[in-house]
This record gives structure tokens, C-alpha cells and sequence, in this order.
């Protein structure tokens, strides 16, 4: 057993099984002998249900991967080149692809049991936005092991480039530039939202992982507390069978001290009788 195995593993499972299979690896790590991998794999966090979905989709359709990848370094290539024509195009295509493997992964995840909600969607899609403009970011996402939904950095435009016609007047470009400030207005809206949103997971994350340690101080004081009672139920075990063997002996030695009653009794009995019958043929001899 080793981490990235170990990692894999986990991080195929769905959500709600992730902390017991990641604590009975940390466990048979530990009685591997391997205390430095035990607790690596006790590090592990729980996906949420977005960062699963996605991790879902990689696995199950992973030639979805790389187009997504390679659609993501022409839209960084064409912005750096202030290409609006091939930008516009890529956006076109950006939109289509998004909502396309979103849906994929909301079908996944239906069919393995786990509907998402239009808020899990949501990040879902931001996550594949994510993918698109930072290389990290859609390394991190190929590799299938999320933890949490990633977000697209802050001042990525080609998300939001317009995809309209060049404009041809003076008046057009008014116009086109009132629409993308209303647009990048309604993206940086979307963005604290979406801040809020993953400031909320994060929070309930740090509580699912206190409960998580809670539960495992409980179960280890469980284990020494059964331990404890395994323990005292064999000196119980013990004992009872010394107290039995104690009361055998007492009832054997209460029939040998009545037998050896009686046979002293019948002594005493012949002795005396013994004794009378020597005093009479002493008085007999001494007669005249």
C-alpha cells in the first residue's frame, strides 16, 4: 500500500464514504508498521460534493479531459495576444463546452446515487472555468482528486470577452464597452458570491472535520473502555472458575472429613469393645 494508490482509491468513493475508508487505510497502515504513511493518509479531506462530481466526470470520461485542456491554452494565448476574433470563437466554444461537461457530471452524479443541487452545478461549472485559466488549476483537476471546487483567478476576461461582432461606430463601442463593464460588474457580483459560497463550505469542512476527531477520540476511548471490560471479564472468567474449583475441593474434603468421621467413630467403638473383653479376661484370670 502506498499514498497515491491509497489516494486514488479514495477519492473515487463518494463523499459520504471517503472517512471510513480513509481511516481503516490509516489504520492498516498503522499495523503495517508505516506510522508516517498512517498519517498522511489521516490528512486526507473529504471532496465535497462539487469537487466529487468533478473528480467523477475525470474518471469516467477522460477523454473529456484534454479537449477542455487544450481549449483552455488557446483562450489564455488569444487574450495575451489581443486576438478578439479567435477570442470571441474560443469563448463560443468555452460556453458549449462548459455546459456540456457540467451536465455530464450532474448525470454521473446522479446515477451514482448523489443528485446535485443548481448551487453544486454552479461550482461545478466554476471549476471548469478554473480549468480554463490556470494551468495548475487544470493539472489539479486531471488528476481526479479534489477536495474542494476550484475557482478561475480573478481578472480572467476571456470567460467574459463579448462574443458579438466587432463594432463599427463610435456610438458601437460605447456601447460594447457599457456591456462588458456591466458584465464584468455582474461577474465580480458572481465572484463574491461565489466567495461567500466557498467561505460557507469552508466553514462547514472545518466543522465535519472536528466532528471527524471527535468521533475518532470516541471511538478510540470506546476501544480502551472494551478493552478494559474484555479485560475484566476474563478475571471474572478466572475467578468464577477458581471459586468453582474452590467449592468442589471444599465439597470433596466434606465427604472425606464425614467418612473419616465415621471410620473413627467405628474405631472408637472397637477399641472400647477391645477394651472390655481384655478387662474381663483379666478379672477371670485373677479369680480364684
Amino acid at each position: 500500500m502506498d499514498l497515491e494508490s491509497v489516494i486514488d482509491e479514495l477519492y473515487g468513493l463518494p463523499p459520504a464514504r471517503f472517512t471510513a475508508a480513509r481511516n481503516e487505510r490509516a489504520a492498516a497502515a498503522r499495523t503495517a508498521g508505516d506510522r508516517e504513511l498512517a498519517g498522511r493518509i489521516q490528512t486526507l479531506r473529504r471532496p465535497t460534493l462539487s469537487a466529487w462530481a468533478g473528480n467523477l466526470l475525470v474518471r469516467a470520461q477522460p477523454e473529456q479531459v484534454q479537449p477542455l485542456i487544450s481549449l483552455g491554452e488557446a483562450m489564455r494565448r488569444a487574450h495575451r495576444d489581443l486576438d478578439g476574433g479567435q477570442l470571441r470563437e474560443l469563448v463560443r466554444r468555452q460556453h458549449d463546452l462548459v455546459g456540456a461537461l457540467a451536465r455530464q457530471a450532474k448525470r454521473l452524479a446522479a446515477e451514482a446515487g448523489h443528485p446535485v443541487s443548481e448551487d453544486v452545478l454552479h461550482e461545478i461549472e466554476g471549476t471548469l472555468h478554473a480549468v480554463l485559466a490556470d494551468p495548475d488549476a487544470a493539472q489539479e483537476w486531471a488528476a481526479g482528486h479534489l477536495t474542494k471546487p476550484l475557482s478561475p483567478p480573478v481578472g480572467f476576461t476571456a470567460a467574459t470577452a463579448p462574443s458579438g461582432p466587432a463594432p463599427s461606430t463610435g456610438r458601437r463601442v460605447g456601447a460594447s464597452a457599457a456591456e462588458a463593464r456591466k458584465k464584468e460588474q455582474k461577474q465580480e457580483q458572481e465572484q463574491e458570491r461565489q466567495k461567500e459560497r466557498l467561505a460557507r463550505l469552508a466553514r462547514a469542512e472545518e466543522e465535519a472535520t472536528e466532528a471527524e476527531r471527535r468521533a475518532r477520540d470516541s471511538e478510540a476511548e470506546l476501544a480502551r473502555a472494551e478493552a478494559a471490560l474484555r479485560e475484566a471479564e476474563d478475571e471474572v472468567a478466572t475467578l468464577s472458575q477458581q471459586l468453582k474449583e474452590a467449592q468442589e475441593r471444599r465439597k470433596a474434603a466434606r465427604e472425606e472429613t464425614v467418612a473419616a468421621r465415621g471410620t473413627a467413630g467405628k474405631a472408637r467403638t472397637a477399641a472400647r469393645e477391645a477394651r472390655r473383653r481384655a478387662e474381663n479376661a483379666a478379672r477371670r484370670t485373677d479369680g480364684p
